[in-house]
């Protein structure tokens, strides 16, 4: 297995990495779809960051790795298995799975295995990927050009968490939790607004226009490509750092206050912005809240929804014929007029 780039070692990308953070820390914020410029690091962020994540506690011999610590949750196989009192755990790497542009609808959410139904004429179900990137992260490399019903099929196991199949005389039912990563190319298209809508958070990755930065980018490049091993053991340290710190704010998520004042804050500047609906405020103060645990504060802070604003409502904007400044510079107008 490849080593991935070390996600302590990426040079700048502030915001696509605290967005990445963000959601290992609470996946209830809706994932993260990066947008930029090729060769910018993005899948090299989200690889890193499945590497660095602390391994999770998985029911043994799963395929839907199921969590054993949510029975209710459970998976046909994993609650007979409870029954009988036959249920062993392990531990695994969090999973990210690749959703290829050009993958068949039955390769995603799975179908009957022909295998067995040839060999021994049994109705048995082969998962898909999204089984497989149940718990983890599911990826989508140039997220705007995937097909319009892979689109509607991730929308609906998205909003429900669970993935249903029902062909072929199989009626399957399974848990599909993941957090949707996507990352693109602004000048091969939009996204459509529904899935757009479903990324809790969106970034704008740019290549680095400072030559200090572009030269430690490629010196660093360089020398994980020479000797990945001995790169990642330089970066270790740190790595563990990270880690440690993203399981310390999981842990302290759930006694983070949200204030009245907190979340007036995040509404007034949601409708400020005039955004629809209130899955901006919902992921506003998530992220927040997020944001407050990974640097062990106790409470959300003005300081914290003004820096998470920008990457969590500048896709959720209308389109203003009357206003062509971007996305980023409505957000920052609206950010100083609530905030001041």
């Amino acid at each position: 297995m490849a080593t991935a780039f070390p996600f302590s070692a990426i040079v700048g990308q502030d915001e696509m990495k605290l967005a990445l953070l963000i959601a290992a820390v609470d996946p209830k914020v809706g994932g993260v779809l990066a947008f930029g410029d090729r060769g910018s690091g993005k899948s090299t962020a989200v690889r890193a960051l499945a590497a660095l994540l602390p391994r999770m506690k998985v029911v043994a011999g799963c395929r839907y790795n199921c969590d054993p610590g949510t029975k209710a949750e459970f998976c046909d196989d994993c609650r007979a298995w409870a029954e009988k009192g036959a249920l062993k755990t392990v531990q695994i790497p969090v999973p990210v799975v690749d959703l290829p542009l050009g993958a068949t609808e039955d390769r995603v959410v799975g179908a009957l295995d022909l295998e067995r139904a040839l060999a021994r004429g049994e109705k048995a179900f082969e998962p898909g990927l999204l089984a497989r990137a149940h718990r983890g992260f599911l990826y989508i490399d140039e997220a705007n050009l995937l097909e319009d019903h892979l689109v509607d099929l991730l929308l609906d196991v998205a909003a429900s968490g669970e993935n249903v199949v029902e062909r072929e005389g199989l009626s399957i039912r399974h848990p599909a939790r993941f957090v949707l990563v996507g990352t693109g190319n602004p000048e091969e298209g939009e996204l459509r607004p529904q899935l757009l809508d479903r990324f809790g958070m969106s970034v704008e990755v740019k290549t680095p226009d400072d030559l200090p930065s572009r030269i430690e980018v490629v010196r660093r490049r360089d020398a994980f490509e020479r000797d990945g091993a001995a790169f990642t053991e330089a970066w270790a340290k740190e790595e563990t750092k990270l880690r440690k710190k993203i399981t310390a704010a999981r842990e302290r998520l759930a006694s983070i206050v949200v204030s009245d004042a907190a979340l007036e804050r995040a509404a007034r500047l949601c409708m400020t912005l005039g955004t629809d609906g209130l899955r901006g405020e919902l992921t506003l103060m998530r992220a927040a809240r997020a944001l407050a645990a990974l640097e062990n504060a106790k409470t959300v802070a003005d300081d914290h929804l003004r820096r998470i604003a920008p990457p969590a409502l500048r896709h959720r904007l209308r389109r203003n014929p009357l206003d062509d400044a971007g996305s980023k510079v409505r957000v920052d107008r609206a950010v100083a007029e609530v905030f001041g």
